[in-house]
């Protein structure tokens, strides 16, 4: 007969009831409270007591991996691809792993786009306060002032940020195929200006402030009996909570809230707003889009919030396995018609991808 993990850690809770059930009115007391743990615990959440702290390091070198030559990811010390079962049945705790390398793999791309591709990193909204919460896009020096063509690049949902088309590619492939870098060098290459769009930065994550209860012994009109049962009754409830809290978050992980950027909270936005704010505005005679998956609903939308605009200026689009439905977003037939002929002129655009842009959901890893 086997015996859970969950089983043994709620026995002695179970054994503790039984012994206390025959007591007097404190011990039936504490039978309630008990009663009520066990009905608020989530036994995934208690399965964390048993995790590695969720510890990880900020840089590639203290994961011990780097890209070689090649643009793979490989362990410095023996050379293997990434490992994502680095734990055996921990797959919360190897997720919350993959997710951190993930984080750096990021600012990473960031810094190519910077040093090897030579774009500007521009902070949005461009009338932002010092205090409010920013996103930002990259743009090559000539971007606004390229006179005939500009190059826009939008990548799908989940994790993904500017420059990357899959997180998952980069990390088990290289970053030819997961990143945007082969595309943007290209262009260049053939003159067109770049704005690179950055749709999955919609906020910032901040702590949730800790709410501090006033006590009830500051009432200084409350006769002194009725303060001390008070405090009583409130110590009682802050012990209860304590004793459960320590289950249900055993890592101490932070509770954390949103904070939206301004107009641009979601994808859809973040394109409008790039379009009105940057692309424009730009000299470029013809502007030329690559929309990944979730990117090209962002296309769409962009075309119906701004007919004419884009029809004047957009000269081709390129939909890369998009998800976007012109029925369901509602995109009139005028709109329609317009993109079954530039979408058919993708030949204006880079004549051949430097790499196959695959469709997978970057939520989580999977394999």
């Amino acid at each position: 007969m086997s015996i859970t993990l969950s089983s043994l850690i709620l026995c002695p809770i179970w054994i503790s009831m039984a012994q206390i059930q025959q007591g007097g009115p404190d011990e039936k007391e504490k039978t309630t409270a008990l009663k009520d743990l066990l009905s608020r615990i989530d036994l995934d959440e208690l399965m964390k007591k048993d995790e590695p702290p969720l510890d990880f390091p900020d840089t590639l070198e203290g994961f011990e991996y780097a890209f070689n030559e090649k643009g793979q990811l490989r362990h410095i010390k023996t050379g293997e691809p990434f490992v994502f079962n680095y734990r055996e049945d921990l797959h919360r705790w190897n997720q919350k792993r993959y997710e951190a390398l993930g984080e750096i793999i990021t600012k990473y791309v960031y810094e190519l786009l910077e040093k090897d591709c030579n774009l500007k990193k521009i902070s949005i909204p461009v009338d932002a306060t010092e205090s409010e919460p920013k996103s930002f896009i990259f743009m090559s020096e000539d971007a606004l002032t390229n006179p005939q063509k500009l190059m826009v690049l939008i990548h799908g949902s989940g994790v993904v940020r500017a420059g990357q088309w899959a997180r998952r590619l980069i990390i088990n492939e290289d970053l030819d195929s997961g990143t945007q870098i082969p595309f943007i060098k290209r262009a260049m290459d053939e003159g067109y200006g770049v704005i690179v769009l950055n749709p999955n930065e919609n906020y910032i994550e901040v702590e949730k402030p800790k709410i501090h209860v006033q006590s009830s012994s500051d009432s200084s009109d409350e006769p002194a009996e009725k303060r001390e049962r008070k405090d009583k009754v409130s110590k009682e409830t802050k012990k209860r909570r304590d004793f459960y809290e320590k289950y249900r978050n055993p890592q101490r992980e932070r509770e954390m809230m949103q904070l939206y950027i301004r107009e641009n909270g979601s994808p859809e936005e973040h394109a409008i707003y790039v379009w009105d704010h940057f692309i424009a505005q730009s000299a470029a005679e013809n502007v030329f889009f690559v929309a990944h998956s979730y990117g090209g609903l962002a296309f769409v939308e962009l075309m119906i919030q701004r007919e004419a605009d884009v029809k004047n200026k957009v000269t081709a689009v390129a939909l890369t396995d998009s998800v976007h439905n012109v029925w369901h977003q509602e995109a009139g037939k005028t709109i329609r018609e317009w993109m079954r002929e530039k979408e058919g002129q993708r030949e204006l655009l880079l004549a051949t991808s430097p790499s196959e842009i695959y469709s997978q959901p970057e939520d989580q890893a999977t394999y």
